[in-house]
């Protein structure tokens, strides 16, 4: 009800609103900010409780200040309200314009909510705009949103008020001074973070400073004339990997000089076959083995070891990286997995690595008409399924390496004499006519000469991606995938043709036959029974031509 005096009492809340402001804005801290905040509520509000629940970075939200009653400020202050309860909160009641009101008959379901509240005694209200003790009111903060308006920001806390002293609900007045403290308080507290952040941040710097200057004073000596490499690098963030100092033995290592060291990360400078390798690597402690370019274009094997140097305060900065120079050792790892893996005279894959290059493409499992079938049944029903002749097929067996549901794609060959359009992987088995006459009339370099030639020949007659491999003696086999039985037969000419071409040895002409068969390979096969299949293809072909025409020299 309106009086006389009323006029002047709002000049008087006016002016402790104004000096509450001035407080909030030249607090020193967040924690002073927020408590302004509360205490502001209740000296100059005229509120008998008061309430900042501040937004976590999870959502939830804390109750970080209490003010006008120290036995509840000690019950719930640093308790938590999840944001569903507090999101509910504010999405019922009344709107009294950014106000949310909750009357007693609402409220009651909140009872048991995780939001912290205090409860206050009282009589039940006597006339219709008088406090009940269960009355709720709550003043949402919003960050200050770019046009200035006070909701148009991200929610960042709630103010909970309770008890008017003067017993009743506010009214118009009081609604529109708590929603303007709300406001004015969401302003002083986004300052507030602000300050705190940069105060932080430039804490930060200063330790980081402090710390690089200690790591560097430590680390100096070692770091510059450690006779390896040694490299520096920044430890998570957008800037991860990027190189920020480097000793003189990495410089020499990869021709580059310090300065130009400190544009790159070393996943600029790997080998792009070795990326992978990198981004596996362990920073605490973990070791690879790769290469790095150097400013030449070539690249260097290394010996990557990282290590963390530490701060202190903040946990790991920075990523310490030991830099060995292992060329040498890799250059004769990679000469002894060569020569293991191929023939020494005509550098081609040897029989061992043409094997295991012919079985990783087989598996032990048949792929027939049927069995296409059966693994679909199998897939779908999950048990063994039958042929129409009535075998069993059971591919979920355990010594079966590409179960039901593997990526394996079966090897299939072309079936009957006829080209039926199927690609398969073809093995041409080719023995040469006429060489152990060369090597008896002209000694075994020219033998050898003979065999390097015709390697040369076959490599440059089949496609990137075919396998031409030496088994020994005078036996040469190409694993051609793709193709279908005119094609490999094709091919089997076009070898023969190049093959009998006249061939410098020991400074004279000679020349050698070569009898080519054709072998398919299929899942269900090993290895040895596919070489076997060709051999025995190519005695055929060689016992069906003319003797005259297998003679060479």
């Amino acid at each position: 009800m309106e009086t006389e005096s009323e006029p002047y009492v709002r000049l008087a809340s006016l002016r402790q609103l104004h000096q509450v402001m001035a407080d909030m804005n030249t607090a020193r801290s967040l924690a002073d900010t927020l408590q302004t905040v509360a205490d502001g509520v209740v000296h100059a509000l005229g509120y008998e409780l008061a309430c900042v629940n501040l937004v976590r970075a999870d959502g939830d939200l804390v109750v970080a200040a209490f003010s006008g009653n120290q036995a509840a400020e000690a019950l719930i202050t640093g308790r938590v309200g999840s944001r569903e309860s507090w999101d509910r909160r504010l999405g019922m009641g009344e709107q009294w314009g950014d106000l949310i009101f909750i009357p007693h008959t609402e409220g009651w379901v909140l009872d048991d909510d995780d939001v912290p509240q205090w409860y206050t005694d009282g009589p039940a209200p006597r006339f219709e705009d008088e406090w009940h003790p269960s009355d709720r009111l709550f003043a949402p903060m919003y960050a200050p949103g770019p046009q200035g308006g006070g909701s148009s920001g991200e929610l960042i806390g709630v103010l909970s008020v309770d008890r008017p002293r003067n017993g009743r609900r506010p009214g118009a007045w009081g609604r529109e001074a708590l929603q303007m403290y709300a406001f004015q308080a969401a302003i002083a507290i986004s300052n507030a973070r602000l300050r705190s952040n940069m105060q932080r941040a430039l804490v930060r710097l200063e330790r980081e400073q402090q710390a690089l200057r200690a790591s560097e004073e430590s680390f100096r000596q070692a770091f510059e004339y450690a006779p390896s490499g040694m490299a520096i690098a920044e430890m998570g963030g957008d800037q991860h990997g990027r190189i920020l100092r480097t000793n003189d033995a990495l410089c020499r290592l990869l021709g580059r000089p310090a300065s130009a060291m400190r544009r790159y990360a070393f996943s600029d400078l790997v080998h792009p076959e070795d990326i992978g390798t990198l981004l596996r690597t362990s920073a605490e402690g973990g070791r690879a083995e790769l290469r790095l370019g150097r400013r030449d274009g070539t690249y260097v094997w290394v010996s990557l070891r990282n290590s963390v140097v530490a701060d202190a305060a903040d946990g790991p900065r920075f990523l310490l990286t030991h830099v060995e120079d292992i060329e040498e050792r890799k250059r004769r790892e990679l000469q002894l997995a060569h020569r293991a893996s191929h023939d020494s005279l005509t550098g081609l894959p040897n029989s061992a690595e043409l094997r295991s290059r012919l079985s990783a493409r087989l598996c032990q499992r048949p792929q027939s008409a049927h069995g296409a079938v059966a693994d679909a049944m199998d897939a779908a029903y999950g048990h063994p399924v039958f042929d129409s002749g009535g075998h069993t097929f059971d591919f979920r067996s355990a010594a079966d390496p590409y179960g039901a549901y593997d990526h394996h794609v079966h090897t299939v060959a072309p079936e009957g004499d006829r080209d039926d359009g199927t690609k398969g992987l073809a093995v041409l088995f080719c023995d040469l006519d006429g060489f152990k006459s060369i090597n008896d009339r002209f000694g075994h370099n020219a033998g050898d000469a003979v065999l390097i030639e015709v390697a040369r020949r076959l490599s440059g007659g089949v496609r990137d991606g075919d396998t031409v491999a030496r088994l020994g003696g005078d036996e040469f086999v190409i694993l051609a995938d793709g193709l279908g039985r005119a094609d490999a037969q094709d091919l089997a000419v076009r070898l023969r043709n190049e093959i009998i071409q006249p061939i410098r040895a020991e400074g004279r002409a000679v020349r050698v036959g070569a009898s080519f068969g054709i072998g398919w390979a299929h899942c269900g096969m090993t290895a040895d029974e596919v070489l076997k299949s060709a051999d025995e293809r190519m005695y055929v072909e060689k016992r069906s031509r003319p003797k005259q025409h297998r003679r060479a020299g």
